[in-house]
């Protein structure tokens, strides 16, 4: 699977919220299916995803590149830290959440 363009396809077809602030709360709700966390992104901001994501049972998948990488994936001039997939649209993102990494 090209991660880039599931990515990229989930952004246009489905429903993403972008953004660590954005994916943290939709976390929290339970709002999400998938979370996806760039490389360098903040330490305490990768902890608090991984003890929600534990507490929701949610796959957390680590893109392995630069927030401002994943940001222009994400068609965004400004870097991304974190995305949450709420529906994969024509994309088959969710099988992120299948792979062994």
């Amino acid at each position: 699977m090209n991660i880039n363009k599931a990515i990229r396809v989930a952004i246009d077809t489905g429903k993403v919220y972008m953004g660590s602030e954005e994916t943290l709360n939709a976390l929290i709700n339970r709002k999400i299916k998938l979370a996806i966390v760039a490389d360098n992104c903040l330490a305490d901001k990768k902890a608090d995803l991984k003890k929600f994501a534990n507490l929701n049972k949610i796959h957390i998948f680590e893109f392995k590149g630069t927030s401002m990488e994943l940001g222009a994936i994400c068609g965004r001039p400004h870097v991304v830290a974190m995305l949450g997939i709420v529906e994969s649209g024509d994309s088959d993102i969710f099988e992120l959440g299948r792979r062994k990494e």
